[in-house]
């Protein structure tokens, strides 16, 4: 990844190509095994969906497409790819990128829905239902399809090249300010504000000792610092570290060694992001936990119900 003629990151590359194997290998075989895992009991054991388990089944399918492509970087990292593969390269990309943003987007809504279920008790049943959480991860989907769809445009168009790396050296159109600024806006402050703001108000009311759903709180507490722990822990550093090389390309940071720093906290940032496919089953548990134990409140109310009415017979 040299963004300088005169500035080599060579050495950068391989130590990071290196260390893929060891990061992305248990990422790949834990992350798939957990996700396969949540599909099957989200859509097996707990016959009835609620708005939860439809967010958690969307996210855990946005987790399998990002994990599938895994295997393709790392052969891409060690080998060239010919020309003809261009295309199928930035189908790939699309796929992982889309992939990245939707899961970004998914968590967002979980935690605006979680915050209207908690703060907002007397407008959650008009604005919670299943049919809206249906309708809003369509329009996450379509979304992020449509705005990942420029991935396409990203490569070097060299006539004279007969190969390439993919998932590496995207041209400089990748790095236009007004792509930048609304990836790092619109893909991760926006996205982490709202986060933090639902996370931090539904934190403070459950915290109330007015909250009279006692049982509930530790479950619902655990939910949300996961899904902060989900969001925060990969994607913070990876696009502090894409402002950093935006920097670079604009030639606002030209002093070599804090180049090669940049471009290895970048490359690791990105590698380690991926790690949110496995920390997503956190919040599997979690919620299945939750949806269990509603089941179980719900089934004991009917046992009630129908030993008064036996009573009363």
């Amino acid at each position: 990844m040299s963004n300088n003629s005169t500035c080599s990151t060579e050495q950068v590359d391989k130590l990071v190509q290196s260390l893929e194997l060891a990061i992305y290998v248990p990422i790949f075989v834990f992350g798939i095994i957990l996700n396969a895992i949540a599909i099957c009991v989200f859509c097996f054991v707990f016959k009835k969906w609620t708005e939860s388990t439809i967010y958690m089944i969307n996210l855990a399918v946005m987790d399998l497409l990002l994990l599938l492509q895994l295997p393709f970087k790392m052969h891409a990292t060690n080998n060239k790819w010919s020309a003809n593969k261009k295309h199928f390269c930035s189908f790939l990309e699309s796929l992982y990128f889309m992939a990245m943003y939707g899961s970004i987007y998914i968590i967002m809504f979980i935690s605006m829905d979680r915050y209207i279920g908690i703060c907002l008790p007397f407008h959650a049943k008009n604005l919670r239902s299943k049919k809206n959480v249906r309708i809003v991860c369509l329009v996450i989907w379509v979304f992020v399809i449509a705005v990942t769809s420029p991935v396409y445009m990203f490569h070097e168009e060299d006539e004279k090249r007969k190969d390439f790396h993919c998932f590496h050296g995207f041209s400089n159109k990748a790095w236009h300010p007004v792509l930048i600024v609304c990836l790092e806006v619109f893909g991760f402050l926006l996205p982490a504000l709202v986060l933090i703001y639902c996370s931090a108000k539904c934190i403070h009311t459950l915290r109330n000792p007015n909250f009279t759903k006692t049982r509930d709180k530790k479950s619902a507490v655990w939910v949300i610092y996961s899904s902060l722990c989900a969001f925060l822990v990969p994607f913070t550093p990876c696009h502090i570290a894409i402002f950093l090389q935006f920097l670079v390309h604009r030639s606002i940071i030209s002093e070599c060694d804090i180049m090669r720093k940049i471009s290895l906290f970048l490359q690791l940032s990105l590698h380690l992001a991926n790690i949110t496919c496995c920390l997503d089953a956190i919040f599997y548990y979690f919620v299945a936990k939750e949806v269990r134990a509603s089941k179980d409140r719900f089934r004991m109310s009917i046992t009630r119900i129908r030993s008064v009415s036996a009573s009363d017979a």
